[in-house]
């Protein structure tokens, strides 16, 4: 019986597989797709070469796929259920995501389960995939299979710029959307989180002696990512949970767009909670105040500078330097 070429690689040249190749770079594939390799190959579980490459974030071998035939939109793997663009989208692979596009793949096509690549780019805090997938039409208020918005995902993952890029494409525009969204962070913002990713760990894993937990932070362009791992005695970790911390932040702009107004105190909590001035929810809360720009912020900003916590000392301060900035040289 003649087997599928369709199926376990295709071995080309020398016996090699075209999904050995995808790992061994351009040059391998290349030469497979010259010896006759279909693109359009799968391996024993019926994942396609493109698939592997899409997850793998290999761009160059996403791009030779595709040219030499591979459907962007085709699902794979045991159920026929995984699709490429979701694939990259959850590993926040916006190179692959961006040549998969530009291929023809539909952005709000559903893989198993219901999912979209919007939906595992939002749930997952990856803003740059999100913002490369609703520039090529992702329809920002598509609901999950939970039927949650992904505005109210975005800002319960606690990624600000997702929030902004689902807002600059239109997510506000249902009835109820930003207030609802807005719910959601204030809630995020009394939830303890590290306590709370410490102890679903420790309920999946087991709450044991021979497990250790690591924490630690991470800030990149101004947000912070929360990471608590597990790891075994060797201290090699075999599980984890990540959560951006942009709560606050996100309020603020919702509280923005909806006209609303945060009392003082709020606002210096906020800041305050992100630990730091680089972070988004002191930039959000000390830029929220200077927009307001009267006298009543002005004496908030002024007894904050004369707190016993080093940290609202400084928040005020820079309350107040913004504010100075909109000041005139006449004073007026």
């Amino acid at each position: 019986m003649t087997e599928d070429p369709m199926t376990r690689g295709y071995p080309g040249a020398g016996g090699q597989s075209l999904f050995d190749a995808v790992y061994e770079g351009e040059d391998a594939v290349v030469r497979l797709l010259r010896a006759g390799v279909p693109a359009e190959s799968t391996d024993e579980d019926g994942a396609s070469a493109l698939y592997l490459a899409a997850v793998s974030d290999r761009p160059g071998v996403v791009r030779l796929l595709l040219a030499a035939g591979a459907d962007p939109d085709r699902a794979c793997g045991p159920e026929a259920g995984d699709l490429p663009i979701c694939g990259a989208a959850c590993g926040g692979h916006t190179e692959v995501v961006e040549a998969l596009l530009s291929a023809g793949a539909r952005p709000d096509l559903r893989e198993q389960f219901g999912f979209t690549a919007l939906r595992w780019a939002v749930g997952l805090g990856h803003a740059g995939t999100a913002r490369a997938l609703l520039a090529h039409g992702a329809d920002p208020c598509l609901p999950g299979p939970g039927g949650e918005a992904p505005l109210l995902l975005a800002a319960r993952r606690g990624s600000l710029e997702t929030v902004r890029a689902l807002l600059h494409h239109g997510a506000g525009a249902p009835d109820g959307a930003l207030e609802e969204a807005l719910g959601e962070a204030r809630r995020m913002l009394d939830v303890d989180l590290e306590q709370e990713m410490r102890g679903g760990l420790l309920d999946a894993y087991g709450d044991t002696d021979a497990h250790r937990v690591s924490v630690h932070r991470t800030v990149v362009d101004g947000g912070e990512t929360l990471v608590v791992e597990l790891a075994r005695g060797d201290g090699e970790p075999f599980a984890g949970q990540d959560q951006q911390t942009g709560h606050g932040a996100i309020a603020t702009l919702l509280e923005s767009e909806l006209g609303l107004l945060a009392p003082f105190e709020e606002l210096a909590r906020r800041a305050l909670h992100s630990g730091g001035p680089d972070l988004d929810n002191w930039q959000a809360s000390a830029q929220a105040l200077r927009e307001r720009g009267d006298e009543e912020t002005r004496q908030a900003a002024a007894a904050w500078c004369a707190a016993d916590d080093p940290l609202r000392r400084a928040f005020g301060a820079d309350v107040l330097a913004r504010l100075g900035a909109q000041t005139s040289p006449s004073g007026d």
